[in-house]
């Protein structure tokens, strides 16, 4: 009798405790103090201690420091009052604004191998976001991209042709290359603003022009076709012929051999040449300033620049692509943590807007365009409204000469190394 009593007091006692114990829980009834963290895709749990920090960002998380960035240059420098100095100064404003270190590095020469230690030097440094303007950097992302996976490449210029080369024949040359998630690129449609410069030119009165690109590399190109067809259009449309000099100097600045083929076009009657590709504009600007002759500025609005150097009013015009803003953007996005959203992609750049011209990624500047009443800021809006919607086609071919009417194009090939 006492161990049957013993036996059930010690029941008893289990089924007290029991009673005592915690239920289990409900995933779907959370207590409203509750720190449990999102439900995973497998629908489990994960309980949180009370003291945890893991919800939302805690005021001592590390901050955006963490980010540091670096600029390589590629042909020029950052005092080449284009291409190489827009993106500096981009990178070096926005990093000020948001309190991030920046450097830029230079490689000691123009080379694949001098361009690739350039980014190891400064990963080694502790940078982690890259920035690199310029189609000679394709093969400088496929050797370290994919290795150095923790760090954040951001391109311009680097399109699909440049990381994929084909021989004459359009055979690839090596496997296929894609960006790895790290890496971004944005080109530009250079031949919309190409054409805009082109078609000003001519509906300002301008029947004798020029163009001069750095190197036949595909964005200079795109710049080039993208100007002839808009200076025939404008002939056409006033029912006029032009005549048109084209030659690629072979370098991205300018030189002797470049300059004394300037003098020659300028002395020889022609009124404005498009100076297209890094300082490769000095040439044409030497030899304007000897005749007063104009100007056509590209990638920024380099009036100042010009003008100031050379002669008041020598610029016309500009045509312009966002390096500066594409820039801000995407180094935005990282600080953001969104740059998942453009990893692994190569970005074409063009006409966001048809009402404002100032909204886009290639224009023609608004402020230093040398308008006049046979062509005006409406005009030029107009212009603008017609290539968005489609009315206004502008090919972006650069494996053939662009067809046309009313403008006969003295093709001339490279002057240095050509």
């Amino acid at each position: 009798m006492k161990k049957f009593l013993a036996l059930l007091l010690a029941l008893v006692m289990v089924f007290a405790l029991a009673a005592c114990g915690t239920p289990a829980a409900d995933p779907t009834d959370t207590p409203d103090d509750s720190t449990v963290t999102d439900t995973p895709d497998d629908g489990t749990v994960t309980d949180t201690p009370d003291d945890s920090t893991v919800t939302d960002t805690p005021d001592d998380t590390p901050d955006d420091t963490n980010y540091r960035v670096a600029m390589i240059t590629d042909y020029g420098d950052i005092t080449d009052q284009s291409f190489n100095q827009t993106t500096y100064e981009a990178c070096k404003e926005f990093c000020e604004e948001n309190g991030l270190d920046f450097n830029y590095f230079k490689p000691s020469s123009d080379n694949d191998a001098d361009r690739i230690a350039m980014v190891e030097s400064a990963i080694d440094e502790g940078y982690n976001v890259i920035v690199m303007p310029g189609y000679a950097f394709a093969n400088t992302i496929k050797a370290t991209a994919e290795t150095y996976s923790d760090v954040t490449f951001i391109a311009l210029d680097v399109g699909d042709g440049d990381l994929n080369p084909t021989d004459e024949n359009g055979e690839l040359i090596d496997e296929y290359y894609e960006l790895p998630a790290n890496a971004y690129s944005a080109v530009y449609q250079e031949e919309l603003c190409g054409y805009m410069a082109g078609y000003a030119a001519v509906k300002l009165g301008y029947t004798k022009l020029g163009f001069l690109g750095g190197m036949a590399v595909p964005a200079v190109v795109r710049y080039g076709y993208g100007f002839v067809q808009g200076v025939d259009a404008a002939a056409k449309e006033l029912d006029i012929n032009v005549e048109m000099k084209y030659v690629y100097g072979g370098l991205f600045y300018g030189s002797a051999d470049i300059t004394a083929v300037m003098d020659t076009w300028y002395s020889q009657g022609t009124e404005v040449v498009f100076a297209c590709g890094g300082g490769v504009y000095t040439s044409a600007a030497e030899a304007a300033a000897k005749v007063n002759g104009k100007l056509i500025g590209v990638d920024v609005d380099q009036s100042g620049i010009i003008d100031g150097a050379y002669g008041e009013g020598m610029t016309v015009t500009s045509a312009m692509k966002g390096l500066a803003p594409t820039v801000k953007y995407m180094l935005g996005e990282v600080l953001a943590g969104n740059f998942a959203n453009h990893g692994g992609k190569i970005e074409t750049l063009g006409l966001v807007s048809g009402d404002d011209p100032e909204a886009n990624y290639v224009q023609i500047p608004m402020e230093s365009t040398q308008w006049s009443d046979s062509f005006t800021q409406d005009d030029y809006k107009a212009l603008v409204a017609g290539m968005f919607d489609g009315t206004i086609v502008v090919s972006n071919d650069t494996t053939a000469e662009p067809a046309v009417t009313n403008v006969v194009v003295d093709y001339q090939g490279q002057i240095v190394g050509g």
